[in-house]
């Protein structure tokens, strides 16, 4: 299951990758919105962050105008690794190398054709693990510390 959601200036890419999505006949849930009014991008992030870590979701995307304000508010749960991805390249390493589970795009910075291949890139590409492991589990005792730390 993926768990797709957006902002106001995601909201058409949204659908756009919605449609990919169906093509592909992926299971989703869009958490919203369903329209392009204005809201607040950390509500939809923090909506996609709980669906994976309940385990409603193993994947999620987010858009927003940038892919930055998504990606930022995402990082903030522990076990959340959200990646802005620009290109496929990029996808396809986020994914193998870091293990990503979350990719955020920014639907005034990316054209749909260039998102929907950084899509399916994220969406079919599996972790390595491997020598990557070691890294990424260093990446879980620092966010163990800060967490049992405050920050």
């Amino acid at each position: 299951m993926i768990a797709i959601g957006s902002d106001h200036a995601g909201y058409f890419l949204k659908k756009a990758i919605i449609k990919y999505l169906q093509s592909e006949s992926l299971d989703y849930m869009d958490f919203g919105p369903d329209t392009d009014d204005s809201v607040d991008f950390p509500d939809y992030a923090e909506k996609i962050a709980n669906s994976i870590l309940l385990k409603q979701s193993e994947k999620g995307i987010l858009v927003c105008g940038s892919g930055i304000g998504m990606s930022i508010a995402a990082n903030k749960f522990k076990g959340i690794r959200a990646a802005l991805c620009t290109t496929g390249l990029h996808a396809r390493l986020a994914r193998q190398h870091n293990n990503a589970n979350v990719l955020t795009v920014g639907s005034r910075t990316t054209g749909k054709d260039l998102a929907l291949d950084i899509v399916k890139e994220f969406l079919y590409t599996d972790y390595l693990g491997g020598r990557y492991e070691k890294r990424n589990e260093k990446i879980r005792l620092i966010e163990e510390k800060a967490s049992k730390e405050g920050k």
